[in-house]
């Protein structure tokens, strides 16, 4: 640990993708830190869900105990202050419901077959600015285009502020552009183990959004903020690595290029499309992006470096083949998101599922898989329920905390008016 450092932010991502955690004196962050477990109660209204799995929402709401690494502890983007993403245990055993202790255990159920998950993230948000009545609007960029740079998609320069910050803080952005829409930007990160890059993405939102909110701008990686405008992915890019640090993913000897176990692994994903929703797109708005025409993942199927399908699988070979998961929004859990992934691959190798035959149309309208997703967070909860494998794959107490958390957003969301019910009705009713 930098010896530098006045204080540590110890950080956690909790079952809403929110970074909880808290400050503490450099000196101290050994000791552990306590934290309320009623957190995991909570839902993004602040209303508590009583008896939400992992609360103990009716044993008194005990503590759990936050712990760090300290040589993962790195610089932040707040002066003299380093950060660190910490584990979460409950009487000296992982947390059952936490992230973190799920995508471990991902990590883990691929190692016992000699392979190590490698990962990299990619991020989409949109940049807004006040609209001088308390709300947001999107910043104004009328040069903008696609795959832009500099300040005709950045005028204000909080890219190349996001860009320092990471920097400094040894995040590893592996390009910034701006999107097809404006002013809507995407973030690469390098491939890292997933650990890493779970935790790498996990705080560059948090950094992103913080160096925005300081020039009063909000950067949002909402799934679908504007109707007239495409939606903000998540894509989990991964590839599996031997104990030789060869791809087990890449064969130059098939036809394709691609091994048994990555077929396997895309037929596993496919075969859990519709249990796998509910963790990737966790909100009510995500469903406004799963549909035909907005190249989101929202059909279950595959195609070699085809935009248009779930899991794209892009023309490297060699070290550089990988599979691309594009159903998951940023409002995903990091760490969930890429343990239900790496969950949902490792059941198509232990099932020894065949792959299905690529996509062959455009996947805009229709798709030759015949499946998608459900449409609403309600059923991709049932859908989720619904997939016992893949929920014991994940994890039953973590299924369980975010069906609780998401039925009821899902009853607040049913139960109120909305804007676009006013300005329909109103004015005739």
């Amino acid at each position: 640990m930098d010896a530098t450092f006045e204080r540590i932010r110890v950080l956690w991502p909790d079952h809403l993708g929110l970074a909880r955690g808290k400050y503490v004196p450099a000196h101290q962050v050994a000791r552990g830190l306590r934290h309320c477990t009623g957190v995991w109660a909570l839902g993004y209204s602040r209303e508590m869900v009583p008896g939400a799995p992992g609360s103990h929402f009716f044993e008194g709401l005990p503590d759990m105990c936050a712990r760090v690494d300290e040589t993962a502890i790195r610089p932040g983007w707040e002066e003299g202050t380093g950060v660190v993403v910490a584990d979460l245990e409950e009487h000296g055993l992982p947390c059952a419901v936490a992230p973190r202790a799920a995508l471990r255990r991902a990590i883990s159920a691929w190692e016992t077959l000699g392979l190590s998950p490698r990962v990299g993230i990619e991020l989409e948000a949109y940049l807004l600015e006040p609209d001088g009545a308390g709300g947001w609007r999107p910043l104004d960029t009328p040069g903008a285009f696609v795959y832009g740079t500099g300040t005709a998609v950045d005028p204000w320069g909080v890219i190349d502020d996001i860009w320092d910050a990471a920097g400094r803080s040894g995040l590893p952005i592996e390009s910034v552009n701006s999107e097809y829409d404006t002013p809507q930007f995407e973030f690469t990160l390098e491939h890292r183990d997933a650990m890493s890059a779970a935790d790498e993405a996990f705080l560059f939102k948090v950094l992103a959004r913080e160096v925005a909110q300081r020039q009063g701008l909000l950067l949002t990686f909402m799934g679908k903020p504007f109707s007239d405008r495409g939606g903000s992915g998540l894509h989990v890019n991964f590839s599996l690595a031997s104990a030789n640090g060869a791809n087990v993913f890449d064969d130059p000897e098939s036809e394709d290029g691609l091994s048994t176990a990555a077929k396997q692994c895309i037929a596993g994903l496919l075969e859990h499309h519709e249990g796998l929703c509910a963790l990737l797109a966790p909100t009510v708005n995500a469903y406004k992006r799963l549909v035909p025409g907005l190249l989101s993942g929202c059909f279950a199927n595959w195609g070699y470096d085809h935009r248009c399908a779930t899991v794209r699988v892009p023309p490297e070979r060699g070290a550089a083949a990988r599979l691309e998961h594009r159903m998951a929004d940023g409002a995903a859990v990091v760490h969930t998101a890429v343990a239900s992934v790496l969950q949902a691959a490792l059941l198509g190798v232990h099932d020894g599922l065949a792959c299905p035959a690529p996509e062959r149309g455009d996947a805009l309208e229709c798709s030759d898989s015949g499946r998608c997703v459900p449409s609403d967070l309600a059923s991709a909860l049932d859908a989720l329920e619904s997939d016992k494998s893949l929920c014991e794959a994940i994890g039953s107490d973590l299924v369980a905390l975010h069906l609780a958390i998401k039925r009821a957003e899902w009853d607040r969301y049913r139960r109120a008016t909305t804007d676009w019910e006013l300005r329909e009705y109103l004015p005739f009713l």
